[in-house]
């Protein structure tokens, strides 16, 4: 699951709400296992590093593939670093004296900028592949299970703020955009 040199990569453009289809449709399953998935997953990391995120969905940068990467801590502050491809992800139950939901800020590098409250699942999980197709699971809790949550949503086309109530998202929108009125591309 963890790569390597994992931000050895090359940074490649975020994709921002609005400006490319890939963002708000489910992306394709990944099927060829090697050496170019290893390279767009470092790719990813160097990307996410780039623009200060703590994850990233391959349609983020473009790439219609059910991948996402992820470093980012967890509710007792230990970073989960790793990676999924094809990811299929679980709500799971809390334990003892855990929140089954943690309503805190959300933010995505595909709307940059404003955040907003959304509730999310304490304790999450995916389970998936590896870039050798080898089975691997990332099971975490509060911000980083936030952020599995995040990205799998985003591999199935939706963007945290389709979420949100339509006037909350317009405003967020328009936040990002800056008095341009455009998101940066």
């Amino acid at each position: 699951m963890r790569l390597p040199g994992r931000y050895s990569g090359t940074a490649r453009p975020i994709v921002t709400y609005g400006t490319d289809p890939v963002l708000h449709r489910s992306c394709a399953p990944v099927t060829e296992f090697g050496k170019g998935l290893r390279h767009l997953v470092l790719d990813m990391f160097a990307s996410m590093e780039a623009a200060d995120g703590v994850g990233l969905a391959a349609n983020q940068i473009g790439v219609d593939a059910r991948v996402f990467v992820i470093d980012c801590p967890d509710a007792d502050g230990e970073d989960v670093v790793g990676y999924v491809v094809n990811p299929e992800l679980t709500v799971l139950e809390p334990r003892e004296g855990e929140p089954a939901q943690e309503v805190t800020d959300e933010g995505c590098l595909s709307v940059p900028g404003p955040y907003a409250e959304l509730p999310r699942a304490f304790r999450a999980r995916v389970d998936g592949v590896d870039a050798a197709g080898q089975p691997v699971s990332i099971e975490a809790t509060g911000m980083a299970a936030r952020c599995l949550q995040h990205e799998v949503d985003h591999l199935d086309g939706t963007v945290y703020v389709d979420l949100l109530p339509e006037e909350h998202r317009e405003r967020l929108l328009a936040e990002a955009a800056g008095p341009g009125g455009e998101l940066p591309a």
